[in-house]
């Protein structure tokens, strides 16, 4: 009985994600990737900056 469950919530969440992908443009996801590599890449520089800004105190 458990495996039943634990298959129809598989499905019902692969489903789910499918039904939302198909929903998102290309777009958006490329969108989303660039401002993720933004984010990453300025919290990067802002560590580094910190660490010597430390360092120097």
């Amino acid at each position: 009985m458990m495996k039943t469950n634990h298959q129809l919530g598989l499905g019902t969440g692969g489903g789910t994600l499918l039904s939302v992908l198909a929903q998102l443009g290309v777009h958006d996801i490329v969108k989303t990737a660039v401002l993720a590599a933004i984010g990453a890449v300025v919290s990067f520089a802002m560590t580094l900056l910190l660490q010597r800004w430390a360092k120097r105190k």
